[in-house]
Formats: C-alpha cells, sequence, structure tokens
C-alpha cells in the first residue's frame, strides 16, 4: 500500500546522477515535484517508464514539476542507464532501501522497488499517488492529469 494522500513526505537525503546530492526538506521546499520508485534500471518495465517520462518530459518543464527516479541500483548503473536512454531527469540511489521503505514502496520478502509515483507539493505533502507494477506508462498520465486539476 502507497502513503496516503495528505502524508508529509519522509525526508531524506540521496546521491543522485550528475553529481548531486539531494535533501529533500532542504532542496525541494515550495516546489511541486514527482518522486518515482522502480525496481530496476534495464528492465524492460521500468525502461518504458524512464522513457515515457522522457518523452513526457517537456510537459512537466512546463510546469515547472521536476523528476526523480528513485530504486535501489548504485550511482554507476544509473548513469550509464540515464545515457543509454537519454534521461533528462536525475536518477537517485537508495542502495540501503531505507528510503524505498520509508515510501512504502518495498516488496518486503524480496527487498525490490514497487513501482510507485508519488506527486509532492509545495508544502512536501503527498496530493498525488499511482501505483501499478505493471502498467508503467500510466503512471506518467496519471501524474499529468493530477498536476492540471
Amino acid at each position: 500500500m502507497a502513503l496516503k494522500i495528505g502524508t508529509k513526505a519522509p525526508d531524506f537525503k540521496l546521491k543522485g546522477t550528475a553529481g548531486i546530492e539531494l535533501n529533500l526538506h532542504q532542496d525541494l521546499a515550495g516546489k511541486t515535484f514527482i518522486l518515482y520508485f522502480y525496481p530496476k534500471d534495464f528492465t524492460p518495465g521500468c525502461t518504458a517508464e524512464a522513457c515515457e517520462f522522457r518523452d513526457q518530459f517537456e510537459a512537466f518543464r512546463n510546469l515547472d514539476v521536476p523528476v526523480f527516479g528513485i530504486s535501489r541500483d548504485n550511482l554507476e548503473t544509473h548513469e550509464k542507464f540515464k545515457k543509454a536512454h537519454r534521461l533528462p531527469f536525475e536518477l537517485l540511489s537508495d542502495e540501503s532501501g531505507k528510503v524505498c521503505k520509508a515510501y512504502d514502496a518495498l516488496i518486503p520478502l524480496i527487498k525490490m522497488p514497487k513501482r510507485i509515483t508519488y506527486l509532492i507539493d509545495s508544502e512536501l505533502k503527498i496530493v498525488g499517488v499511482f501505483q501499478d507494477m505493471f502498467e508503467s506508462k500510466a503512471h506518467i498520465q496519471s501524474m499529468l492529469n493530477q498536476i492540471q486539476k
């Protein structure tokens, strides 16, 4: 089950592609943004989802809504994945799985991230959630629909 709408987004600090270190509450307060959790770089569903975010990225940029992908892959794998698919957004590495767990995006027994997308508002509250392991492209359309409400 995903975190509930209205819940304050759990704070975290993670390293990402392009040499960033993102501290959620410090760096994104006052901004609406998307966090999408996904199982693994270079798998078919995750590649389709990342490429759909890439293909729709202009819409998010025009709405001034940054997108961040999070999985348990390491930064080296993230960099290769980002380069291979020309992803214009940051990927964050949660190798320990602590952030995935805090966002209820971790499958307990196998410790693999679930496919969950959160829309978080400028007050750091969750205002939109979409969870579906198999409909990866639907995550993007769901977020666009929720932003444009």
